[in-house]
């Protein structure tokens, strides 16, 4: 099994990170690689929802699985039902934990999978790319140089 590993420290408290991040289908709210996102089963903080997930820029579907939510230690996992991608099975998850001294948050997002040996290079490199473009965004959201969220304000 692979595992890929991202994180970043975004400048807004743990809290309001996790409060833009949590909803299942928010994706597209700061994730730019994100066209849309549907729920086609359950609620947005539900255990068991299937969300269906469009790419930007082209025509590509993946169908996820909330597996796990704990707003308590601010983490959720999925796994991939549907998808075009080199992998056999494939589960992420996404924490959000405060930098005490600093009131920031650290937010890292990683994905285990089964892939065959001649993708795994491949594979890793995409969901490198993904999580880690998406995390840009996120801290992006909270500097001075984006805007900020309206979850961050309240």
């Amino acid at each position: 099994m692979a595992r890929t590993y991202v994180s970043t420290v975004v400048p807004a408290t743990a809290e309001a990170v996790w409060h833009l991040v949590r909803p299942f289908d928010g994706l597209p709210s700061w994730h730019p690689a994100i066209a849309s996102s549907d729920l086609e089963e359950g609620g947005a903080a539900s255990v068991g929802a299937l969300r269906r997930l469009r790419f930007a820029g082209g025509d590509t579907e993946v169908l996820e699985r909330l597996i796990a939510l704990d707003d308590a230690r601010r983490t959720f996992t999925y796994e991939l039902v549907e998808h075009p991608f080199p992998v056999r099975r494939s589960v992420s998850t996404l924490r959000v934990l405060p930098v005490v001294d600093t009131d920031q948050a650290f937010v890292e997002w990683w994905a285990e999978s089964e892939e065959n040996e001649e993708d795994a290079a491949g594979a890793q490199a995409l969901v490198e790319e993904l999580y880690g473009s998406g995390l840009a965004a996120l801290r992006e959201r909270f500097t001075g140089d984006g805007p900020v969220p309206d979850s961050a304000a309240g």
